[in-house]
């Protein structure tokens, strides 16, 4: 998967996540929004979430499931209740290079902690929080989980939008709670009209792999193709 927050397309919560359909194509895999249905469809032991400009790595992050052997398409289907934990222990590899940007509030490497999966909440979603953030509870209407594939106005258990205007792809580390915040800073333009999604820099492409044995990812600096060859140690 690729997520570009500034690419047309919007990646919120409902589209490929749990459906697992292809999205966009091989040759702007890594430019614009991406999904391969074959790779969503693969049993995985860790996960490596990469932020990268234009396919040169400046951070990433790598994790070990709690459970082996399931596909993203069966871990992201689990939407009722969801609210999984999906890793323990924190990650296995963090790795930002010294000139990377936008590092206080980035919704992945800013914080701590294991990775939030379907963080259902109210008429809300987030499909991958980090634990180190604030995860809503499940029945308080705060807009106030922040991650990457999100959505304020649906069903999150069954994967229903109420309406389109609140659909984003990335927003940012913030405390911004609809009581009394109406300034939630996303990244990019690939969101919905609500009125209080306010677009900001976009601080890279957030790419996911997957792997069933590989528990190390290139350095920053590397250049990421579809595919990544690890070296086992």
């Amino acid at each position: 998967m690729n997520i570009n927050p500034s690419d047309g397309h919007t990646f919120g919560y409902i589209v490929g996540w749990a459906t697992g359909n292809d999205i966009g194509s091989a040759h702007q895999a890594l430019a614009k929004d991406y999904l391969s249905s074959k790779v969503w469809a693969l049993s995985a032991n860790y996960i490596a979430i990469v932020r990268h400009q234009h396919a040169i790595v400046d951070a990433v992050k790598v994790f070990e499931f709690k459970v082996g052997g399931e596909s993203l398409l069966t871990r992201f289907k689990r939407m009722n209740p969801g609210r999984q934990i999906v890793t323990e222990g924190g990650p296995i590899q963090v790795s930002i290079a010294d000139d990377a940007d936008y590092m206080e509030d980035d919704p992945i490497f800013s914080v701590g902690g294991d990775l939030a999966f379907n963080w259902a909440y109210s008429d809300n979603g987030c499909r991958i929080a980090l634990t180190g953030a604030h995860l809503s509870a499940a029945n308080v209407n705060d807009d106030n989980t922040h991650g990457l594939g999100n959505d304020f106005h649906i069903n999150p258990l069954t994967n229903h939008p109420h309406s389109h205007n609140w659909k984003f792809d990335i927003s940012n580390i913030q405390d911004c709670p609809l009581a009394t915040c109406r300034d939630v800073k996303v990244q990019g333009t690939d969101r919905g009209p609500g009125g209080h999604l306010k677009s900001g820099p976009v601080y890279g492409n957030y790419a996911i792999y997957v792997s069933s044995e590989a528990d190390r990812f290139p350095e920053p600096g590397h250049h990421l193709t579809l595919e990544i060859e690890v070296k086992m140690s």
